[in-house]
């Protein structure tokens, strides 16, 4: 049972870089052929608004309440008890997504008007990025349907197809921009036709593996059965507790659309290098590790449930902490190989790299929040994420406001915005550590202080390294693009190397971060 936890971070994880991956190459093909400017811009805020109701949906609230309860279930009731509430969550769910999509669809522009209140003086990008909506908004029902199938197969070690699913998004937009967009009047409509195709897919791709499993049934909605109102009671105050970081991503969207064309594009590529690490590695190990606290939550095994939570601290502060460092410090390098090609130019990788900056140092932040949350709703613990999400969100509206308010002027302001993300992100996981500690659920296990300073140790040493040649932004815009990807795989390998080198010679082996064996299943 041992490597169980660890085989399920890397199927996650690795499937995960793929989508990653592929994603960063159709940022880099949407940097190329649109760049920074009103249209995509427009596109930005559409895709948006849907992506942030499914990280409240599908990675948020709905699978941190339906996945507890579903283990439940399936101890008491076995598969068929599986099989019929996922019947009625999905129909539930169904019922409420398309009333959603519909009211989306039908009041797009005021829908817009709220989430990115600078576009009303400006009809032309208001009227695209209207249009762009009603075609992404479906996106929502579609996929958090695919969320609720992909908690099903989590609930049964099944982590690969949901996964997966999100190289479709991937392979839709590239598609779009290069095959569908030139044939279009308005190529940026391509974009919005992608990412409706790409929920098909991926909802399609679910069934067959539920099917297999006898776990595929028709969607039926059944408010009053008792499972279904435990899972709407946790999901209440979860759907804000969990979502906090997109709120803050969301809130800096808002305030960009007041700041100089381009800032929204800038924020958003830089939060999308962000995100690589954050979900090959942060939504990964927080997706596997829930199944796990909640089995050993109903087991009454509060020792195995305290190791497990402290084993996955243990990895992320060895894994994350370097690559924090490393996305600040890389962060021209970075954009320069990746989008500094046809209309992305230098002074946009310029203006990106300081909102990279900021988005790296908070990056330890927004994985231990990832890390953290399950610890409560493993628990069915809604109310402390949401005390802990609330001061978070008021530190990020004051601090977002205040140096909004100061930068105004500067052409810097959208890196103020990513610069109180992150703020906001490690006040939040600074709570969430803090309560686990108080209620009693986490001790953690001797060596702490020990770790903490050769990880240190190693990411200084690795910062050293890459400081002087990451800052030549002049030697890295001058390169073709074969010496761009080589230079930077040649900087991020030695990087790696220098740390990995100082841990091991300051006495970290592999044994010091084995998985704790399960007591249970």
């Amino acid at each position: 049972m041992r490597q169980r936890l660890l085989q399920s971070v890397f199927t996650f994880g690795g499937w995960t870089l793929l989508s990653r991956v592929l994603g960063l190459a159709r940022d880099v093909v949407l940097g190329v052929v649109f760049g920074p400017s009103a249209a995509t811009d427009a596109f930005f805020v559409a895709f948006k608004i849907p992506n942030f109701m499914r990280r409240l949906f599908a990675e948020g609230a709905f699978a941190q309440a339906f996945v507890p309860v579903l283990s439940e279930v399936r101890s008491r009731e076995g598969d068929a008890g599986v099989r019929q509430l996922a019947a009625r969550v999905s129909g539930c769910l169904g019922v409420v997504l398309l009333g959603l999509t519909v009211l989306g669809v039908v009041g797009a522009p005021g829908v817009v008007r709220v989430f990115a209140p600078g576009f009303t003086d400006d009809a032309e990008k208001l009227a695209l990025a209207s249009e762009l909506l009603r075609l992404t908004f479906p996106y929502l029902m579609l996929i958090s349907l695919t969320a609720c199938a992909g908690a099903v197969l989590n609930t049964y070690g099944s982590f690969g197809p949901p996964a997966f699913a999100p190289v479709f998004l991937n392979l839709c937009l590239i598609g779009g921009a290069l095959v569908l967009a030139p044939r279009l009047e308005t190529g940026i409509i391509a974009l919005g036709l992608a990412v409706l195709a790409a929920g098909v897919l991926q909802l399609l791709l679910q069934l067959p593996f539920l099917w297999r499993r006898g776990l595929l049934a028709w969607p039926w909605p059944r408010w009053r059965d008792p499972w279904v109102r435990r899972i709407l009671r946790l999901m209440g105050p979860t759907l804000f507790g969990t979502s906090v970081q997109q709120i803050n991503l969301l809130l800096d969207t808002l305030l960009a659309s007041f700041l100089i064309t381009g800032s929204i594009s800038w924020l958003y590529w830089s939060d999308r290098l962000m995100e690589f690490p954050l979900g090959v590695f942060g939504i990964a190990l927080g997706t596997v590790i829930l199944p796990r606290l909640s089995a050993e939550h109903a087991a009454a095994a509060p020792a195995a449930y305290s190791r497990t939570l402290d084993w996955a601290l243990r990895v992320t502060t060895v894994i994350i902490l370097p690559a924090a460092a490393g996305l600040a410090v890389l962060a021209v390098p970075l954009l320069t190989t990746m989008f500094q090609y046809g209309r992305f130019e230098a002074h946009d990788v310029l203006a990106a790299s300081f909102s990279l900056m900021a988005y790296g140092l908070g990056l330890i932040g927004f994985v231990l929040v990832k890390v953290l949350v399950p610890g409560y709703f493993a628990r069915q613990d809604t109310r402390g994420p949401v005390r802990c999400a609330v001061i978070a969100m008021l530190v990020n509206m004051v601090l977002s406001i205040s140096l909004i308010l100061w930068l105004h002027d500067t052409g810097v302001g959208h890196a103020g915005l990513a610069f109180a993300t992150a703020v906001a992100a490690g006040v939040n996981a600074t709570l969430l550590y803090r309560g686990l500690r108080r209620l009693g659920v986490y001790r953690p296990e001797p060596g702490w202080p020990w770790l903490r300073r050769r990880v240190g140790l190693a990411t200084l040493a690795m910062v050293a390294v890459l400081g002087w040649p990451a800052s030549q932004q002049a030697f890295w815009g001058g390169l073709g693009i074969a010496g761009r990807v080589s230079a930077l795989l040649a900087a991020v390998a030695g990087g790696a190397a220098v740390y990995f080198a100082v841990l091991w010679l300051a006495g970290l082996r592999p044994r010091h971060l084995r998985e704790p064996a399960a007591e249970h299943g």
